[in-house]
């Protein structure tokens, strides 16, 4: 028995190196502090070169910004996953995780700095600076939505089970971007209060913006590794991720 389990779990290894195969550690920097991320070249590149910036959830790069990554380099996109914590800074527990990520929720500024400098690499590694696209997943997902509030240089965001609050202090600024949100629609992480101040400020930034439903699914809705309860508030679900999947995909056509 314990051969047999031995043996799924080399097999699961080596799959998962292969799928990762693409990918290659791109190291760059923030002053002093040393950055990774990754790029994944497709070998088969659209003609307009167009390029995903992937930001990933709050634990830093993972298994699944990774594989992100490199099924949409398949497609003929050139991806790039941004390294936000930096070397040596990457948590090691949901705790940590959740310190780290708060940080940047409260310094927004640096937040926005470290995706701008992953903006960069990815257009250094090739990629169209005009035919740009960011999307990230929980604490990435917040950070997509900021590049859409800074009017970085994109074509659109889209947001996974992402963060929507907002300082209300800042000044709701003209939103060129296009913005596609892919929420569950039992999320209990983002209340009705912070929803609605959300779609107010997408439509006062009179932005081109989509958000989209999923029914029984919570937060962390396409991670595989979040478990399947959906109790605990985070849980994977697969007709929701199989969906917004699809809808990504039809947003990257429509505006790369």
């Amino acid at each position: 028995m314990k051969s047999k389990l031995k043996l799924i779990i080399c097999v699961f290894v080596i799959a998962l190196n292969i799928s990762f195969a693409q990918l290659k550690p791109v190291e760059y920097a923030d002053g002093d502090q040393k950055l990774s991320g990754f790029v994944s070249k497709a070998k088969t590149p659209l003609k307009s070169k167009a390029g995903v910036l992937i930001l990933p959830a709050w634990m830093g790069i993972d298994d699944h910004a990774k594989e992100t990554a490199t099924d949409l380099s398949k497609l003929g996109y050139n991806t790039f996953v941004a390294d936000i914590y930096g070397v040596g800074n990457r948590p090691t527990n949901y705790a940590e995780a959740g310190q780290k990520a708060g940080y940047y929720k409260k310094n927004i500024a640096e937040y926005q700095k470290r995706i701008q400098l992953a903006l960069d690499q990815l257009v250094k590694q090739g990629a169209n600076p005009d035919k740009i696209v960011v999307i990230g997943y929980c604490f990435g997902g917040l950070g997509a939505i900021e590049v859409a509030r800074t009017n970085m240089k994109v074509k659109g965001v889209v947001s996974f089970h992402g963060g929507l609050s907002r300082d209300e202090t800042r000044t709701v600024e003209t939103i060129t971007p296009k913005v596609l949100v892919c929420h569950g629609a039992d999320d209990p992480y983002e209340s009705e209060a912070e929803i609605k101040a959300f779609q107010s400020e997408m439509r006062t930034s009179k932005a081109d913006w989509e958000m989209i439903y999923y029914a029984n699914a919570v937060h962390s809705f396409t991670d595989k590794n979040a478990g399947n309860d959906n109790s605990k508030g985070a849980a994977y679900n697969e007709k929701a991720e199989k969906r917004s999947w699809k809808a990504m995909l039809q947003f990257l056509k429509e505006v790369l």
